[in-house]
């Protein structure tokens, strides 16, 4: 397709067997197709495998390949660890902001630190081609699913299109418009699909949304881990609010219209505590519209959770305290993180300070600033997972308490049909939460963009979210808001505003004609 990756990709469905993923859930638990007896095209032609390439659709969000954390990985050509989707998603959303930064000094890590990175960057090619992955294995399920009359494949396919989305929609916010875009109407096989541009990449996503809408499950009608409609107006919402940066469009009424859905239809509550979104037992708790499952013996990864997990501890911590055996000592936040936190009993201010020092004066030293307790491997109940090396805890990639702040934003900016009163009020029951009672209350003339930026900041910190939102909010590269090493100087400082996009991977601009890499690179 583009490079030496995805030719290999491409060939395997055609010639080999889509793998498959052992669910921690029941209904997409599978059998292993034997590979020496199945080529692609039979696969397709046993209705029960739809639903086993389905789950490895979903697998790929969690997984690396296809025996545990290594050993037969899904992409060739970098090292598999580098491949979780959810890690390169953390890293490529948390680490160039104020929320983190990382002691590892692996080639090419430690310039998220400072944002600075260059087309040859093992982490950028990770995301951009576990993206791509994910894209090329929807088109080919897709594909063989279109003309079967089964209700349940054609919710199946409703489903992949799903994550076609949501994969092209972070190929999009990463790496903007100049990205090969490909379609189940596309030849099967090596060729050099073209760019299309932002707009239409946006309209595409849009489309397909809207057109699967009703072939979706009704919220929380379908099994867990799975999208559902919710999911689906979750996904618009998030289009919506970063329109305006996407394709210079403001779509804020949009973004308003799908939020009061959600709240409107959705059912869902606001979990009672806030910790147990975090924790082992995290598939229990209220509040969340779309997960994606960890499971110590079913996803083994040295990504996704795990990743954060182990990553956060270490120094004075005690690692048995989240449930793992031992730390990876790399991941800490800035002082200006901590800083957003200015009242002591609000519960989502999880830092571990022991030994730790609050200012960051050697990125490589991980006792240089505080280190965060926010995601652990134990249960709500303080029982640890079912295993101390891979983690049992779910990344919550879509919740409630997003929504609220979303619907908040969207009404200050202007979005037609928001209602202060409800913005304020679904603002003060996410600090209700936080503070254990109204003493977390904010007054009307206190809710502005600035504050449900700092306000996003303190309910969604760690959740791959921050670089969006910075730069939604014009204080991504910007000389307004400066945090310790941004730039490269430890005091912070503006950086080139080429950075808010990632390059095209230097390998699919050589292999591929047809694109051009993005400005400043």
């Amino acid at each position: 397709m583009l490079t030496r990756n995805y030719r290999i990709l491409l060939i395997a469905m055609i010639v080999a067997v889509v793998p498959v993923w052992t669910s921690c859930t029941d209904d997409l638990s599978t059998s292993p197709i034997d590979d020496s007896e199945v080529t692609s095209d039979m696969i397709y032609e046993d209705p029960e495998n739809f639903r086993k390439v389905l789950a490895k659709l979903y697998a790929g969000l969690a997984v690396t390949g296809q025996e545990g954390p290594a050993g037969s990985p899904d992409i060739d050509g970098i090292d598999e660890g580098f491949s979780s989707y959810i890690r390169q998603l953390w890293v490529t959303q948390e680490l160039p902001t104020d929320q983190a930064v990382v002691a590892w000094p692996d080639p090419g890590l430690p310039g998220f630190n400072t944002q600075s990175w260059s087309p040859g960057n093992d982490f950028v090619m990770g995301m951009y081609s576990r993206i791509f992955y994910q894209i090329t294995l929807a088109n080919e399920f897709i594909r063989n699913a279109r003309d079967e009359d089964d209700p349940q494949i054609q919710q199946y396919m409703a489903e992949a299109r799903f994550l076609r989305a949501f994969s092209y929609w972070h190929a999009l916010d990463l790496f903007g418009g100049n990205i090969p875009f490909v379609t189940e109407d596309d030849p099967i096989g090596a060729f050099e699909p073209e760019p299309v541009g932002s707009e239409e990449i946006f309209s595409y996503i849009e489309s397909e949304l809207m057109d699967i809408e009703d072939a979706m499950p009704a919220p929380q009608e379908n099994q867990y881990g799975r999208a559902d409609r919710a999911g689906v107006w979750m996904l618009l919402a998030r289009l919506y609010l970063n329109a305006e940066v996407y394709i210079d469009e403001p779509r804020y009424d949009e973004a308003v219209t799908y939020t009061q859905r959600i709240i409107d239809e959705g059912g869902y509550e606001l979990n009672s505590t806030y910790d147990q979104l975090f924790l082992a037992d995290n598939d229990e708790a209220d509040g969340v519209i779309f997960a994606i499952p960890f499971d110590g013996n079913n996803t083994q990864s040295f990504g996704g959770t795990n990743f954060i997990i182990h990553a956060a501890v270490g120094g004075s911590m005690s690692a048995a305290d989240f449930g793992i055996s031992g730390g990876w000592e790399g991941h800490r936040v800035t002082p200006e993180f901590v800083d957003k936190f200015d009242k002591d009993n609000d519960v989502r201010a999880m830092f571990h300070t022991d030994g730790q020092n609050r200012d960051v004066d050697n990125l490589g030293d991980f006792n240089e600033g505080y280190a965060v307790t926010k995601w652990r491997n134990v249960t709500s109940t303080g029982e640890p997972g079912s295993r101390s090396a891979y983690v049992d805890t779910d990344f919550p990639m879509f919740r409630l308490a997003d929504v609220y702040l979303m619907y908040a934003e969207a009404t200050l900016r202007g979005g037609a049909g928001g209602d202060m009163n409800m913005a304020l009020n679904l603002v003060n029951d996410i600090r209700e939460r936080a503070y254990g009672d109204e003493t977390g209350h904010i007054t009307s003339d206190e809710l502005d963009l600035d504050f449900i930026l700092d306000e996003r900041a303190r309910e969604l910190y760690w959740e791959a979210q921050r670089r969006t939102d910075l730069i939604r909010y014009g204080y991504y590269t910007s000389a307004d808001y400066v945090w310790a090493w941004k730039g490269d100087t430890q005091e912070g400082t503006s950086t080139s505003e080429h950075l808010k996009l990632y390059p095209i991977p230097s390998s699919d601009i050589n292999s591929n004609p047809n694109l051009t890499q993005n400005p400043g690179y």
